[in-house]
C-alpha cells in the first residue's frame, strides 16, 4: 500500500508539472519564439490546434503588424484581417507593392474597421498605384495618430491627396512621396505648415517642385534629419543655401543636383551633423565645394562624388585631414581630376573605408 500511496503521489506530481508547463513555461516561450517568426508562419501556427490558437491570440503585441507587400488579392486580405478581434490595435500596415488594393478597400476599412485602426502608426503604400486621392483621404480620416507615410511611386496622388493627408493625421513626423509626379509646391506648403516636427522627409523625382515649394520646408521643418531629393534638377541654390537652416540634418541626397555651385554646397556644409551625404552627378562642384564640405561635415560615414570632374586629389586630402576616422564609404569613380583613387590609396587615406562603389 505505501508502494501504492507513494506511486500515485508521484504520478500526481508529474501531472501537475505538466498542467504547469503546458500552462506557463510552453506559452511563455511561444511569445518569445513567436516574436521572431514572420506573419505567414505566425498564421500558420494559429491552425495545429485551439490550444495553441488560444496561447498565441491572449497575446496582443504578436498582432501588431499586417504585411501583405507583394501579395495578391491584398485589398480583400486586409479588410478580412482587420475584421477580426486580434488585429484590434495593429500598428504598422504593410502593402509595399501589394496587387488588387483600390480605392475601395480603403474605404471598406474607414466603414467597417475603423476601431482597429485607431492605433495605426505606420503605413506604407509603395507602389500601389491603383490607390488614388480619393482613397488617401478615406483611409487617413481612419488614422488619427499615423506617424509614418510611405506611398512611393504613385502617379495618381495630387495636392488634394496631400491636403487630406494634414488634415487628418496630425503628428507625422516620417513622409514619403517618391516618385508622386503630380504633386506640386502646393503640397510642399501644406507639409511645412503642418508638419513642423517632421524628421524624414522623401521627394525623389516629383518634378513639379521648384525653388519655392523647398524653400517652405527648410524654413519651417527645422526637425528634419533626412531629406531626399534625389533626382530633382530644378532646384537652384536659392534653395540649396537654405539647408544650412537643418540642424538636425543627417541624411542628405542630392544625387542630379545640376545646379548645385560651391556656394551652395558651402552653405550645406553649416549642417555639421551630416553622417550621409550624396552629390552623384552634381556636376558644378569643385573642390571650393568639398573642402567646405572636409571642414564643416566632420561626422562624414558616408560620401559620394561620383561622376563630378571637377574635384581633385585636394577635396580628399581634405576630406582625410577631418573625416579619415569615420568615412566608411566613399565613391569618386568618374572623378577624372583624382588621380589618387585606386583602392590601396584610398585606404592610406581612409583606414576605415568598406565599400568604394555606391553606383554602377
Amino acid at each position: 500500500m505505501p508502494e501504492t500511496k507513494q506511486t500515485l503521489f508521484k504520478m500526481e506530481a508529474e501531472a501537475e508539472a505538466k498542467v504547469t508547463w503546458n500552462r506557463e513555461t510552453i506559452p511563455k516561450v511561444l511569445k518569445i519564439v513567436s516574436t521572431r517568426l514572420a506573419q505567414r508562419d505566425l498564421i500558420s501556427l494559429l491552425l495545429v490546434s485551439p490550444w495553441l490558437h488560444r496561447t498565441l491570440v491572449s497575446h496582443p503585441s504578436l498582432w501588431l503588424v499586417l504585411d501583405f507587400s507583394e501579395m495578391g488579392n491584398a485589398g480583400n486580405r486586409l479588410v478580412a484581417a482587420l475584421s477580426l478581434p486580434r488585429y484590434r490595435h495593429v500598428k504598422h500596415i504593410k502593402l509595399e507593392f501589394a496587387q488588387d488594393i483600390e480605392d475601395n478597400h480603403l474605404e471598406l476599412l474607414k466603414s467597417k474597421c475603423l476601431d482597429s485602426l485607431q492605433d495605426l502608426e505606420s503605413l506604407n503604400l509603395n507602389g500601389c498605384q491603383k490607390i488614388s486621392d480619393k482613397g488617401i483621404e478615406a483611409i487617413t480620416s481612419a488614422c488619427p495618430i499615423l506617424k509614418v507615410f510611405s506611398i512611393y511611386w504613385n502617379v495618381r496622388i495630387t495636392d488634394t491627396g496631400v491636403e487630406c493627408l494634414v488634415k487628418n493625421c496630425k503628428h507625422v513626423t516620417d513622409l514619403n512621396l517618391s516618385g508622386c509626379k503630380k504633386i506640386s509646391d502646393r503640397s510642399l506648403q501644406l507639409v511645412a505648415e503642418n508638419y513642423p516636427k517632421l524628421e524624414f522627409l522623401d521627394l525623389t523625382r516629383c518634378v513639379n517642385l521648384t525653388d519655392h515649394g523647398l524653400q517652405q520646408i527648410l524654413l519651417k521643418c527645422s526637425f528634419l534629419q533626412s531629406l531626399n531629393i534625389y533626382a530633382l534638377s530644378s532646384f537652384t541654390d536659392e534653395a540649396y543655401q537654405r539647408i544650412s537652416l537643418l540642424a538636425h540634418l543627417k541624411f542628405l541626397d542630392l544625387c542630379g543636383a545640376q545646379n548645385l555651385s560651391d556656394e551652395g554646397l558651402s552653405c550645406i556644409a553649416k549642417c555639421v551633423n551630416l553622417v550621409s551625404l550624396n552629390l552623384t552627378w552634381c556636376v558644378r562642384v569643385t573642390d571650393v565645394g568639398a573642402i567646405a564640405i572636409a571642414q564643416g561635415c566632420t561626422s562624414l560615414e558616408f560620401l559620394s562624388l561620383f561622376g563630378i570632374v571637377g574635384v581633385t586629389d585636394r577635396c580628399l586630402e581634405a576630406l582625410s585631414s577631418s573625416c579619415s576616422n569615420t568615412i566608411t564609404t566613399l565613391d569618386v569613380n568618374g572623378c577624372i581630376g583624382i588621380k589618387r583613387r585606386s583602392r590601396d590609396e584610398l585606404l592610406h587615406l581612409f583606414p576605415h573605408l568598406k565599400c568604394f562603389k555606391v553606383h554602377s
